[in-house]
């Protein structure tokens, strides 16, 4: 739709020009409403484009609510990345490419390299336990001496923190795995608690690729990040009790819990066991506290789907990308589940779909549900949705622009949005289901949410102006869920 009336803008500006007059009819301005339309030619193209549309649809729109968060708990993995080109460290390494294979778990350079180029070769994120302690320690060594490699806060509860720690008004509790080097580089704001301080640090070791970046036969489609690790403190969710405890004292407005995708990979024995005790503490976190979940990749289906079954229902709010929705509904047998993986830019109906059932399985989609999920915070590159159930949340346009804005900078590693290294990679149309009946929806990009309703569940689709060159990839769905949530507001008339 808007294609074809740029298309006719300028067809009107070229005919204007050719006739001697270069005044754009009145009823063209009107009909592609684009804000500050300039009639002159060299504008048209740079001034007009979408992306600064959209750019300056957001610095108008973004308001935050009316009711504000002033504390919040955030636990509780937390660690510190080691960040390198995972080719040149593999390289380093002595390995050579081959064919990709994914693994559930690393045992060896070997698995290591065949999962990195399996992911490589798709432009995916994912995560992987490394099992051989020794092992992982050497590559960790070399990965920490090569030059250009770089150390930053890590773990979902730490990231998360870093971000809300940037409004000055807000207090942020942070539980988890703290040692020397990350507590240096935690913000001053952030307040830890004495019993997550540790001696020694959990390292992580992310392994990044450029869009088009080739290793042997093995190319790029984007870039993004591949993450390893031997961190058992994570692992097993031991700050899990401590964290809950310290909200006592704390007394938080809202509750952010990462860390449950580390006891993927550790064994049925483990994960179940420990899985019981992480739902008994959650628990017994005052019913009154929403309580958001940040997922990430997991490889284990019997594992996310206990995560479905027993926590998701005792949460308020989740966040995840494309491959862990996907992934979701392959575990639970959801809509699509058929499908392998996405190709390309995610289908808006396919994931439409799979987060409604999400909310009318594990949610409080009907009133006589006793479920407390009422919102999903869903991102993928090319764009986000963010969904809730009717009367628990307020101000959600303002909250998934505010995501997708927070994308775009971040990678970019920008204040404020370049539209020159931004570009638009959303579909301009699509629809509201991949089922019928469905509704055929388009992009405003003066007003960029897209907003639908499927029963009493709403929908808001906003895109994403994608960085051409992002700086860094991993941390961006902590930011996204950290932004979209600093926006968001409770409404109170609704008990969880």
């Amino acid at each position: 739709m808007w294609r074809k009336a740029l298309v006719a803008a300028l067809l009107a500006l070229a005919v204007g020009y050719f006739y001697g007059s270069p005044e754009l009819p009145e009823q063209i301005l009107q009909y592609i409403s684009l804000p500050n339309f300039q009639t002159s030619s060299q504008n048209l193209n740079s001034q007009n484009s979408l992306e600064r549309v959209i750019s300056s649809a957001w610095e108008a729109l973004i308001t935050l609510p009316t009711r504000q968060w002033s504390r919040v708990a955030v636990g509780v993995n937390a660690c510190v990345d080691v960040v390198v080109s995972g080719v040149s460290l593999l390289q380093a390494l002595a390995v050579d490419p081959g064919i990709g294979q994914d693994h559930e778990v690393l045992h060896s350079k070997e698995d290591l390299k065949e999962a990195f180029i399996h992911y490589m070769g798709r432009g995916a994120a994912a995560e992987r336990f490394f099992s051989d302690r020794e092992a992982f320690q050497r590559i960790a060594r070399a990965a920490a001496e090569y030059p250009n490699a770089k150390f930053y806060v890590g773990g979902n509860a730490a990231l998360i923190a870093q971000k809300l720690a940037t409004y000055p008004d807000l207090m942020v509790l942070l539980c988890g795995p703290v040692g020397p080097k990350l507590h240096e580089m935690l913000d001053e704001q952030i307040i830890v608690p004495p019993d997550s301080l540790q001696e020694t640090d959990e390292f992580h070791l992310i392994l990044e690729y450029k869009a088009g970046e080739k290793w042997g036969s093995t190319q790029a489609p984007q870039a993004n990040r591949f993450i390893f690790s031997h961190d058992m403190s994570n692992g097993k969710m031991s700050s899990l009790e401590t964290f809950v405890v310290s909200l006592e004292e704390f007394q938080p407005e809202l509750v952010v819990l990462s860390g449950l995708h580390m006891m993927d990979g550790q064994g049925r024995e483990l994960w179940e066991e420990r899985l019981k005790e992480a739902v008994s503490a959650i628990s017994d976190i005052r019913k009154d506290i929403p309580i958001h979940l940040e997922l990430a990749s997991m490889t284990d289906k019997d594992y996310m789907n206990s995560i479905m079954q027993e926590v998701m229902p005792i949460v308020s709010s989740i966040g995840l990308n494309e491959q862990e929705l996907l992934f979701l509904s392959q575990a639970g047998e959801g809509p699509h589940s058929e499908m392998e993986a996405w190709k390309g830019i995610p289908d808006v109906g396919r994931v439409s779909d799979i987060l409604l059932w999400i909310l009318e399985q594990h949610g409080r989609s009907e009133p006589s549900s006793e479920a407390d999920l009422t919102r999903i915070h869903f991102h993928t590159l090319a764009y986000h949705i963010l969904v809730t159930v009717d009367g628990y949340w307020g101000n959600q346009v303002a909250a998934v622009m505010a995501g997708a804005r927070v994308a775009c900078n971040q990678a970019c590693g920008l204040q404020s949005v370049d539209v020159s290294k931004v570009e638009l990679r959303a579909p301009l149309e699509f629809y509201s289901s991949h089922i019928e009946p469905r509704e055929q929806l388009s992009l405003n990009p003066a007003e960029p949410v897209t907003v639908w309703r499927r029963g009493n569940v709403t929908f808001y689709f906003t895109p994403v102006l994608v960085c051409k060159r992002p700086l860094r990839t991993v941390g961006l769905g902590d930011a996204i869920s950290a932004e979209g949530l600093l926006y968001s507001e409770l409404l109170p008339q609704q008990p969880f």
